[in-house]
C-alpha cells in the first residue's frame, strides 16, 4: 500500500516538471492563430513575398486588406492637410499592406505631384493604370497623361488622351489637357525645322515656348531639351549663357558623360582648355569608351600643342614656321556653325597668325584674320590693337584711332596696367599721325620711314631735291616740300616736336630754305652736303650732269 502512494506521488511529480517545461515564458507567449486552409496559406506566403519591397510585412494576426484601408484614410487627412510627405509615406505604407489596390498609388501620386514630383507621380500612375487595365478609371489616365506632359512626353501623354477620350468623349480634364499637350507639340515642331534649317534664333525662341509650356505645370524640364538649349547657345556664340546652362544640367545630373563632355566642348571654344580637359577626364572617368569624349581630349591636345610650337617659333623670330603652326591648329578647330564657328579659341588663334603676318609685312592678309578673330570676339583686346596698328600703316587713321580706343577700355578689364599704358602711347602717335596726313608728311615727301637715320634723311633729300630741281625740268613745288621736309627732320628738336604733332603752323620757315624763297641752284645745293659753293661744271646748275 505504501509502495503503490509512492508511485502515484513520483508520477505527479514527473507530470508536474513535464508541464512546467512545457510552459512558455511571459516574454515569449504566441500569438493565437486564426485557423486557415492549405490555399489560404500558401495565398498568404505569395502576399508576403510580393510585399516585402513594398512596405512593411504586417503581423500574422492583422488583416492587411483592412489595416490598408485604414492606413489609406490616415493619408487622406494628411493630404488634405497638405502635410503631403507624411500623406506619401502613409500611402506607401497602405501599398505595402495591399499592393492590388491601384486607389492607393493613384492617391500617393496625387500627393508627389502637389510636391511637383512628376517623376515618381508617372510610375504610381502607370502602376495603377495596369492594376486597371479591364476597366481604366478615366480619372488615373488623366492624371497620368498630365504627368506626361509635365515630363515632355507629348506622344505618350495624347496617347492615354485619347484613350480617356474613347471612354469619355466629353471628359473636361481630358480635352483641356489635350490642348496645352498639342501646343507643345507644336512648339516641338517648330524647334526642330528651325535647328535644321540653322536659324538658331528661332530655335531658341521655340525651345524657350517648350520649357515655359512644361514650367507653367511645374513639371521636370526634360535632360535632352536642358543638352539642347546648351547646343543652341553654343551655335549662336553665347559662350556666358552656354556655360549657365551647362552648369544647371550638371547640377541636376552630375554623372551624365554626355553634359560632362558637352561642358568640356564650351570651355575648349572659350579658349580654357585646362578646364576643359578636367570635364573631359571626368566624363571618361565615368565611361572610359565613351567616343565623343575620347576625340574632344586628342582635339583639344592637338590644338593645345600647335599653339605653343606656334609661340616659340614667332618669339624665336621664324615668322613663317609660327603662322603655318597656328594655321594648322586653326584647320583643327574649325569653323562649324554649330560649335560658334570656332569660338573663342578660333579668335585667338586668328590674332596671334594676324600679328605674325604684320610683322611680315602681309598687311592685307593680317587685316583679314583680324576680322575674323574681332567677327567671332568682338571685344578682344589684343586683335583690335593688331587691327588699329595695321590701319595706321594703311593711312587709314581714324580707323586706327577707334580700334585704339576700343583696345584701351578693353585691356582695362583683360589686360594689364602696362598694356593700358602702351596703347595711350600708341593712341597718341595715331592721332598725331592723323593730324599730320591733313597738312603735310615730311616722311612720305621724303620717301623714307619714321624711323629713318639721319643718314637715310640726308640721302632721301639729295635724291628728292635732284628729281625735282627746277633747273632739270623738275617740280618747283616739289623742289619746296622736300627742301622743307629736309630742314625739319635734319634738326632733332624739330623733329621731336614734329613727331609729336607740335608747331604744325610755325614749320614752315626754313632759314632760307623753301618758304616762298627761289629755290637754289644746283652749285648751291652740292654745297650745303660738300662745304664749298661752286663745282666744275656747275654754272648756275645748268653744267654737265653731276651724278651723286
Amino acid at each position: 500500500m505504501a509502495n503503490k502512494k509512492k508511485s502515484q506521488q513520483k508520477k505527479k511529480q514527473q507530470q508536474q516538471q513535464q508541464e512546467a517545461a512545457d510552459k512558455p515564458s511571459p516574454q515569449n507567449v504566441p500569438v493565437p492563430l486564426t485557423p486557415v486552409d492549405s490555399q489560404e496559406a500558401e495565398e498568404t506566403t505569395v502576399l508576403e513575398a510580393s510585399e516585402t519591397s513594398a512596405g512593411p510585412t504586417p503581423p500574422e494576426s492583422v488583416d492587411p486588406i483592412k489595416e490598408a484601408e485604414k492606413v489609406k484614410e490616415q493619408g487622406n487627412v494628411a493630404f488634405k492637410a497638405s502635410k503631403y510627405q507624411e500623406a506619401i509615406d502613409l500611402y506607401g505604407k497602405a501599398i505595402g499592406f495591399n499592393g492590388l489596390e491601384p486607389t492607393y498609388y493613384t492617391n500617393r501620386a496625387a500627393a508627389y505631384m502637389a510636391l511637383k514630383r512628376f517623376k515618381p507621380a508617372l510610375l504610381d500612375c502607370q502602376q495603377a493604370a495596369n492594376l486597371q487595365s479591364n476597366s481604366p478609371s478615366p480619372k488615373t489616365l488623366v492624371r497620368l497623361a498630365r504627368c506626361q506632359l509635365s515630363t515632355g512626353s507629348t506622344a505618350p501623354a495624347l496617347s492615354t488622351l485619347r484613350s480617356v477620350l474613347a471612354i469619355d468623349s466629353t471628359n473636361a480634364a481630358a480635352l483641356q489637357l489635350q490642348k496645352k499637350v498639342l501646343e507643345l507639340e507644336a512648339h516641338l515642331r517648330n524647334f526642330e525645322a528651325a535647328k535644321g534649317r540653322k536659324d538658331w534664333g528661332m530655335a531658341r525662341l521655340a525651345l524657350d515656348k517648350c520649357m515655359q509650356a512644361i514650367e507653367s505645370e511645374g513639371g521636370d524640364i526634360p535632360s535632352q531639351w536642358r543638352v539642347w538649349r546648351i547646343e543652341l547657345e553654343v551655335a549662336r556664340g553665347n559662350w556666358d549663357a552656354a556655360g549657365m546652362a551647362a552648369n544647371d544640367a550638371l547640377r541636376l545630373d552630375p554623372t551624365s558623360p554626355d553634359i560632362l563632355t558637352l561642358r568640356g566642348s564650351i570651355l575648349f571654344l572659350a579658349a580654357k582648355t585646362v578646364s576643359a580637359l578636367q570635364h573631359v577626364s571626368s566624363a571618361l572617368r565615368l565611361d572610359p569608351s565613351y567616343e565623343p569624349a575620347q576625340k574632344l581630349r586628342k582635339r583639344i591636345k592637338d590644338v593645345d600643342r600647335l599653339k605653343e610650337e606656334g609661340n616659340v617659333a614667332f618669339k624665336g623670330g621664324k615668322l613663317q614656321e609660327a603662322v603655318d603652326k597656328y594655321s594648322e591648329a586653326l584647320e583643327r578647330i574649325g569653323e562649324s556653325e554649330e560649335e560658334g564657328k570656332g569660338g573663342q579659341i578660333r579668335a585667338m588663334l586668328l590674332s596671334n597668325r594676324a600679328t605674325t603676318l604684320v610683322k611680315l609685312e602681309r598687311w592685307d592678309d593680317a587685316l583679314a584674320d583680324t576680322e575674323g578673330s574681332l567677327a567671332l570676339n568682338p571685344t578682344y583686346f589684343k586683335a583690335l590693337r593688331t587691327r588699329a596698328r595695321i590701319n595706321v600703316q594703311l593711312e587709314n587713321f581714324d580707323a586706327g584711332i577707334a580700334d585704339f580706343k576700343s583696345a584701351i577700355e578693353q585691356a582695362q578689364f583683360e589686360g594689364s596696367d602696362a598694356d593700358v599704358r602702351a596703347l595711350k602711347g600708341e593712341l597718341k602717335k595715331a592721332e598725331v599721325a592723323l593730324k599730320r596726313s591733313k597738312t603735310k608728311d615730311y616722311y612720305k615727301i621724303l620717301g623714307i620711314s619714321r624711323e629713318a637715320t639721319e643718314s637715310e634723311i640726308k640721302k632721301a633729300y639729295r635724291k628728292e631735291s635732284l628729281k625735282h630741281h627746277p633747273d632739270k625740268g623738275g617740280d618747283e613745288e616739289k623742289f619746296k616740300l622736300a627742301s622743307e621736309a629736309y630742314s625739319i627732320l635734319s634738326d632733332p628738336a624739330k623733329r621731336e616736336r614734329y613727331d609729336n604733332g607740335e608747331d604744325e603752323d610755325g614749320m614752315s620757315g626754313m632759314g632760307g630754305m623753301g618758304g616762298g624763297m627761289h629755290p637754289m641752284d644746283l652749285s648751291e645745293l652740292f654745297a650745303q652736303f660738300h662745304g664749298f659753293s661752286g663745282h666744275p661744271g656747275f654754272s648756275g646748275g645748268r653744267g654737265g650732269g653731276f651724278a651723286f
